[in-house]
């Protein structure tokens, strides 16, 4: 058809730990995922491999971007940047480790490398069965020998001995090379990972341990952006959680403005933080807050104190909370965490029929398919009139189930969030008490109520778990138009 089917799979060190939804048919696609992995220290590698998916026969792989631990550690401030796909050579896709015992004699005559293969772990599957057959193959000074075959295994243990006679005089540049192989009873054997020893750098007593299998060095050319690129947010942070004690101080710091009002507001914690709270890392800043001002049971206090300075601040009611704010930013994150059962309550119904209905909607004359009003008339296609005419009705259809849901809800809204709003209605009569501003306070609630809360989740549904899959493009313009 000319497109694709995209999805991600995400690898650490080759195991997969994440999906990303299927966006159908598009060459373009957006997914706007965002992961949280927990990963062990020692990890090696990240990888984002884009598959085409293909509902007969397996899966297509377009493409893949790896990031080794290294260059993510370069970035602390966390890589943003188009990353062009490299192509997928099976001989690169190696995974698993082997446990080795070396030992380089420093003297005596002839000198023998003993090469101890005990076993391997995690190997990559190459059989169809999902399993492999490897072997272990170990060269150096010219000369290669061989372990026995172990069937159908990803854990082999050969615990075998091979031995190498090494020529007199200083070693040089020797290498001793180590491989692990899928012995094939048809065809070519396959390729599962090797690593490789300066025979100089090993010590005279033996080196033992767990060693991971590394692809053959990579000769593929860069294909310029030919595959496509993928645009990522990768960002590296490395906690150290320490007791509960030991946190005391800092929450005692921060919860003091709340919990003792009589402290001057501009020298608290929290006001200093917002002051030094740079734009991009506001988010961060107000998901913590949040989460340890709930554990605290302060969270309703914390939003009022941030809110009423963002007013002591705003002249122009037009602009109140319009601002990626510390208090808008909490208050978002805060809707979030307390609401979101209940707004996959009011909307998944409504939701649900939309993306099983798949009606074609579409009011700019410049992106109707008239073409696509068979959809609506079997019998001919639709003039623009007609076309925009059903839509405004389908539209107007989906969004009076939508506001009818929401305004329908009242008893089913979380008591900490409605707590949260009679206070802020409060607070904005306070600051604004002219009868030419009365609508301000209602303003101000529906400012985070639907634009931060329910507009965003109508969207985009996958991002708030209302729905598994990204909608497919007529669906999401049909969600783009009723989020407008």
């Amino acid at each position: 058809s000319g497109s694709s089917d995209p999805y991600c799979v995400v690898k650490v060190d080759n195991e997969v730990v994440a999906r990303t939804a299927t966006v159908w048919k598009s060459l373009n696609p957006f997914w706007g995922e965002e992961i949280t992995l927990h990963l062990p220290h020692g990890f090696h590698s990240l990888t984002i491999y884009v598959l085409d998916e293909d509902a007969i026969g397996q899966d297509d792989v377009i493409g893949k971007v790896l990031l080794s631990h290294q260059q993510i550690l370069a970035k602390p401030q966390g890589i943003d940047s188009w990353l062009s796909l490299a192509p997928v050579n099976p001989d690169q896709e190696v995974q698993g480790e082997i446990h080795l015992e070396l030992r380089v004699p420093e003297r005596g005559h002839p000198r023998v490398l003993r090469c101890h293969l005990i076993k391997a772990r995690d190997l990559a599957p190459r059989d169809p069965s999902g399993t492999s057959d490897p072997f272990g193959r170990v060269s150096c000074c010219g000369h290669t020998l061989e372990t026995a075959v172990i069937k159908k295994t990803r854990f082999p243990h050969w615990d075998e001995v091979l031995e190498f006679e090494l020529p007199e005089g200083e070693l040089g540049e020797a290498v001793l090379s180590v491989e692990v192989w899928d012995w094939d009873v048809v065809g070519k054997n396959d390729f599962l990972g090797r690593v490789e020893f300066f025979l100089d750098t090993l010590c005279p007593g033996p080196t033992r341990g767990w060693f991971q299998l590394l692809p053959f060095p990579s000769t593929t050319e860069d294909h310029g952006g030919q595959l496509g690129a993928l645009r990522l947010a990768v960002r590296l942070l490395e906690d150290t959680v320490l007791p509960p004690h030991h946190y005391q101080p800092l929450i005692q710091l921060l919860t003091e403005p709340i919990l003792c009002p009589a402290q001057s507001p501009k020298s608290t914690a929290l006001a200093v933080l917002e002051e030094v709270t740079s734009g991009e890392s506001r988010q961060d800043v107000a998901t913590k807050l949040v989460k340890i001002f709930l554990g605290q049971g302060l969270t309703v206090p914390l939003l009022d104190y941030l809110t009423t300075r963002e007013l002591a601040r705003t002249t122009d009611p037009n602009t109140l909370f319009r601002s990626n704010s510390l208090a808008s930013k909490s208050m978002e994150q805060f809707m979030k965490v307390v609401g979101l059962p209940y707004l996959h309550e009011v909307l998944k119904p409504v939701l649900n029929r939309i993306f099983e209905e798949k009606k074609y909607v579409e009011l700019d004359p410049s992106k109707m398919e008239l073409s696509r009003g068979r959809r609506i008339s079997f019998k001919r296609s639709l003039s623009e009139t007609q076309v925009r005419e059903s839509s405004l009705e389908l539209l107007k259809g989906y969004l009076g189930d939508i506001v009818d849901a929401i305004v329908g809800s009242v008893d089913r809204c979380p008591l900490p969030m409605r707590v949260a709003f009679k206070q802020l209605r409060r607070r904005v009569e306070e600051r604004f008490p002219l009868a030419q501003h009365e609508e301000v306070q209602y303003f101000s609630i529906s400012g985070f109520l639907f634009l931060r809360f329910f507009a965003p989740a109508v969207l985009t549904p996958k991002l708030f778990r209302l729905r598994e899959q990204h909608a497919e493009p007529g669906t999401g313009r049909t969600l783009l138009l009723l989020a407008k």
